[in-house]
């Protein structure tokens, strides 16, 4: 269901995008308002563009959104405060914990917005450390910087 809805939030997202970016070049006077001038094939080109928005955006979940191991030795009561004030130093901050499973989303309300709300990091625990999902890029940096940290508690990560 998760998938779905941020295929959908996505369409929405790069729609209203485009939307906008014709809105303007209309207003410079760049473009023509009827589509059918400022489309080859007028409402047919507008159509097959939505079509392609939406097969973009059933693609982008699952390439955009990861799940990853972060090696991190020892118990979650010892690294616990690490984690959270990593996260947080980060521009993340703690949305809930349950039991050994933290949840972060972004302070910053404009990366948030440009997101659509899916700025979500999520750290289960596992044995040897914590599995991190969200997206792509921030996980990647998060797990090399966690694992980076653990191992050089004297370094800044």
């Amino acid at each position: 269901m998760k998938y779905i809805v941020r295929a959908l939030k996505y369409f929405v997202y790069i729609t209203i995008l485009m939307v906008l970016l014709l809105a303007v070049l209309v207003a410079l006077g760049m473009v023509s308002s009827d589509v059918d001038v400022m489309f080859r094939n007028g409402w047919k080109s507008v159509w097959m563009i939505l079509g392609m928005f939406f097969l973009i955006a059933l693609v982008y979940p699952r390439v955009g959104y990861t799940r990853r191991a972060a090696h991190i030795p020892g118990s979650y009561a010892e690294i616990r405060d690490g984690v959270v004030r990593y996260m947080e130093d980060h521009g993340y901050r703690l949305e809930k914990e349950e039991g050994e499973n933290l949840t972060f989303v972004s302070r910053s309300l404009l990366k948030r917005i440009l997101r659509i709300w899916e700025d979500r990091i999520s750290l289960e625990r596992e044995f040897a450390g914590f599995s991190v999902e969200g997206l792509t890029r921030d996980v990647t940096q998060i797990v090399y910087g966690l694992e980076f940290k653990f191992r050089n508690p004297d370094g800044e990560a």
